[in-house]
């Protein structure tokens, strides 16, 4: 089973085939989109890219291209003073589907 790291949105994830995985919004247009591995386990062999592994690309299909992630909020509160403030945010995602590490 193979398996390998790639870095997208600032971020490393550790991916093999056949996965779903969500992650931040990528700014494609495209249904495919395609990936340079850091490092790729191949069973017992592990190949350690300086800084990708050369000749090896990960491919993924866009199964959702904008998802809103779950609602995040801070509050602000001082007690005493009448202050209250609350904000909300939602993280915008893209969510992948690992096809072939190659």
């Amino acid at each position: 089973m193979k398996k390998a790291i790639i870095a997208t949105g600032g971020k490393q994830y550790v991916v093999t085939e056949g996965e779903t995985l969500e992650v931040e919004l990528l700014n494609s247009d495209k249904k495919t989109v395609s990936f340079e591995p850091l490092l790729v386990i191949d069973g017992e062999k592990t190949t350690v890219g300086t800084p990708v592994v050369a000749g090896v690309t990960v491919s993924a299909q866009v199964v959702e291209a904008d998802v809103a992630g779950d609602k995040v909020t801070a509050i602000r509160y001082k007690p005493k003073k009448r202050v209250r403030k609350v904000h909300g945010h939602r993280q915008h995602h893209t969510q992948l589907k690992i096809t072939k590490i190659a």
